[in-house]
């Protein structure tokens, strides 16, 4: 097959069409994958009605896979997990976040496919993370490039959401103790193309390390705001069976959250990355 990639903006995004990511890669047809994903920093592909195997088969190709500490996921496919409005409290998605940097190896990327969705509403915006950096400028940039920041699972998953059972309290607790806070440069350098981003977000993102604490929370809303204008960000509305993958590395991600009582459900493959420099 070839593949036909149409871009969507100037920062990011492209609709690649021509494949079935039902079948195998070739390695032909990875490799134009993933200079795609380098090039548009996260791709759309339409009518894909993959299921989890088929949708972990094609993740696993980019990487190892992550089974989230805390999401509910396929009992027989793991490594993808349910992200369904009648099921889970989703509300940490609709806030702009980049996927589990409170690992040590945050993700390189995810692969999304829309199982259910609403008549209308529930688009996902994506934020290109090295368009926003490079629209800083150079003494902010010099500033930024010397610092580190803290990442805390708690600020996007608080006990009040995810321990309401004694039996959910206890994994709650066992999940902290296994993910305590890390830290990370605020801006990373990516480790193919070499174009540094900001690596903060509001989901995730405690503080400024090397700063005082109210200039650290200036600094950070300042980042927050900055790295989600307009003329970065793309808004993708989703047809069922769409899927999306992006470079988590590079990007930050919106789930809108404008659509209840109506469900959602979309399935997530994350595909671990390596240590932010």
């Amino acid at each position: 097959m070839t593949l036909n990639i149409t871009p969507l903006s100037p920062s990011l995004g492209a609709i690649v069409g021509g494949i079935d990511l039902r079948q195998p890669l070739t390695d032909a047809n990875q490799q134009a994958i993933e200079q795609a994903l380098l090039a548009h920093q996260v791709l759309f592909f339409r009518a894909q009605p993959i299921e989890p195997q088929q949708q972990a088969r094609f993740a696993a190709q980019f990487g190892d896979l992550h089974i989230h500490p805390l999401y509910p996921n396929i009992p027989e496919q793991p490594e993808v997990l349910v992200l369904d409005t009648a099921v889970t409290d989703v509300r940490d998605n609709a806030i702009w976040h980049t996927d589990v940097t409170f690992l040590p190896t945050p993700a390189l990327g995810a692969v999304l496919a829309a199982k259910q969705l609403p008549a209308y509403g529930g688009d996902t915006l994506w934020a290109s993370s090295s368009a926003a950096y490079e629209a800083l400028s150079k003494p902010l940039q010099q500033l930024l490039d010397g610092l580190t920041a803290t990442h805390d699972f708690t600020r996007s998953f608080p006990l009040e959401r995810f321990g309401n059972t004694p039996e959910a309290l206890a994994h709650y607790h066992e999940v902290q103790r296994t993910h305590p806070p890390v830290i990370h440069p605020v801006v990373r350098t990516h480790p193919v193309t070499g174009r540094k981003g900001l690596f903060v977000n509001d989901g995730f993102t405690n503080r400024i390390n090397e700063l005082e604490a109210a200039e650290s929370d200036a600094l950070l809303r300042f980042l927050f705001a900055h790295s989600t204008r307009p003329e970065f960000t793309i808004r993708w509305r989703w047809q069922e069976n769409d899927v999306a993958f992006w470079d988590n590395r590079i990007t930050q991600h919106y789930a809108v959250d404008d659509y209840r009582p109506a469900r959602r459900v979309m399935h997530r493959a994350t595909i671990l990355g390596d240590v932010p420099v």
